[in-house]
């Protein structure tokens, strides 16, 4: 049994070692320690860093101006004008939809929800080209909706029906793995004090339940909006990959390197991880912004 030390001089005395223990890292030696950091340093800059850097290079290599060119190009332009627009209809389907299962899954009780639960994981499971080809089995031209949909004049596979489905599967878990580990830590008994106190449910949900689930389903929503703007595999199947009317940024640098108009395809790689880099950094920013205004 562990005796807690109660006179000063016993507090005294433990608290500078436990404070040197804390410092070394649970009394790991300087060497491990520094052979451990620099092992994941190492495989960080491996996986990350130097890959990302030889790719910018590789697209500045003939200057600034053909990198500029190649994203000024009438087919960049609109492979990346139906990028935006299917990152935007995903993003806000997908946040609010996420947001009422994540709800669901928490607060709600019914026959089924262990499994319902454990299928939102199956996009992370999936191979996004197979999720593509379940999607043109259903949706397809002679899948078991597609020919009904096309006879009321509703095309979805091979158009930008298809591909915004392809983007809400793919990202459907971001936001409900973000907000739900939330919600259970939170609890009910905030929301139920709010209640007997007279407030409605969107009073409460307002000023109780948005505070502590704001910065989960951000970055729920951050993921979303990154992984969107880089899906390819389940793109590829459902889009047809038709030049100027369903190829978006990664079928572009895709076709790009099978053309071989590398110019293109790393510029557009670098925009395209840019882009997810630069939401990534605002996202972060804000958060530190605002905690440090709350504290």
């Amino acid at each position: 049994m562990a005796v807690e030390p109660t006179h000063p001089s016993l507090i005294s005395a433990v608290e500078p070692r436990a404070a040197r223990v804390s410092h070394r890292g649970h009394g790991s030696s300087p060497f491990v320690r520094l052979l451990l950091t620099s092992a994941v340093v190492g495989w960080f800059a491996l996986l990350i860093l130097v890959p990302g850097l030889a790719l910018v290079r590789a697209a500045l290599a003939g200057g600034a101006r053909p990198f500029y060119e190649a994203l000024a190009s009438a087919d960049a332009q609109r492979a990346f004008g139906l990028t935006i627009a299917i990152t935007a209809a995903t993003t806000v389907v997908n946040t609010l939809f996420g947001l009422g299962l994540a709800v669901v899954l928490v607060r709600h009780r019914f026959r089924g929800r262990a499994l319902v639960d454990s299928l939102v994981d199956l996009p992370f499971a999936v191979s996004p080209i197979v999720a593509g080809l379940m999607l043109v089995i259903v949706f397809g031209p002679k899948g078991w909706l597609g020919p009904w949909l096309e006879l009321a004049g509703i095309r979805v596979v091979y158009a930008w029906p298809g591909m915004v489905l392809a983007c809400l599967f793919v990202t459907l878990p971001f936001v409900v793995r973000e907000v739900v580990p939330v919600l259970r830590e939170f609890g009910l008994d905030q929301e139920e004090v709010a209640h007997t106190l007279g407030a409605g449910r969107w009073t409460t949900f307002r000023l109780v339940t948005w505070p502590s689930i704001r910065w989960g389903l951000a970055y729920g929503v951050t993921l979303t909006v990154a992984r969107s703007l880089g899906e390819f595999g389940a793109l590829l199947v459902v889009s047809g990959n038709i030049l100027g009317r369903t190829q978006t940024a990664t079928l572009y640098v895709h076709d790009g390197i099978e053309s071989f108009n590398t110019e293109g395809a790393y510029a557009a790689s670098v925009a395209l991880a840019g882009l997810s880099f630069a939401l990534l950094l605002a996202m972060e920013a804000v958060r530190k912004r605002v905690a440090a205004r709350e504290e």
